[in-house]
């Protein structure tokens, strides 16, 4: 197996997410490895076509993720949107060469066996093409988290398009979201929100 890490060293204070990547990996191997990594909280998995990703998840991370549920169910719920969130499920198999567990996403309108929205968080550069895992599961649409910006993708066909409004919520301001996923306390991040927006 040959390895690639990318991990950044910082301060406590400003602790980060880091990765290390495998290539060569066979699907027993990956399996084998996740299994002796059961106990270990924090630390999350992606495989697909033979590279295995490892990361460790920062408090940064978790932070941000929760952030961004917390405004996008609070909207949902402002105006009257059903949805169903669940959480960080595991998806993929041995059959679509991947597996990975997502950051967080959602059902909108009913239950269904694949979710409308995956919410991915990233906080180190790079790794593994998310997207091509998920266009495999079939999941419709994928939020990104980067660099404190979202970039938003429809599976269109056979490939994702990035888009300027999500086709689920087409009335949610991505602006507005944006600007209160960026202030520093969540609580009133959440109240900017419900402030601002008028329920359609």
């Amino acid at each position: 197996m040959n390895v690639h890490t990318s991990v950044k060293f910082t301060s406590p204070e400003t602790e980060q997410d880091g990765c290390i990547r495998f290539y060569g990996v066979s699907w027993e191997q990956f399996e084998a490895i996740e299994a002796a990594f059961k106990d270990i909280s924090g630390v999350k998995f992606f495989y697909l076509d033979r590279i295995l990703q490892i990361m460790t998840v920062s408090p940064e991370h978790e932070i941000i993720k929760k952030t961004l549920c917390m405004l996008l169910e609070a909207y949902m719920r402002a105006n009257g949107i059903r949805f169903y969130g669940k959480g960080g499920p595991t998806l993929g198999d041995r059959e679509l060469g991947g597996r990975k567990e997502v950051d967080d996403c959602y059902d909108i309108g009913t239950e269904k066996t694949v979710p409308d929205i995956a919410i991915e968080v990233i906080i180190p550069g790079g790794g593994i093409d998310t997207l091509e895992l998920y266009k495999r599961l079939g999941i419709r649409e994928v939020w990104f988290w980067q660099n404190s910006q979202l970039s938003l993708y429809d599976l269109k066909g056979e490939n994702y398009e990035q888009i300027t409004r999500s086709t689920f919520l087409p009335d949610l301001d991505l602006e507005l979201l944006l600007r209160c996923a960026n202030m520093p306390d969540q609580y009133d991040a959440v109240t900017e929100l419900l402030a601002n927006i008028s329920p359609v």
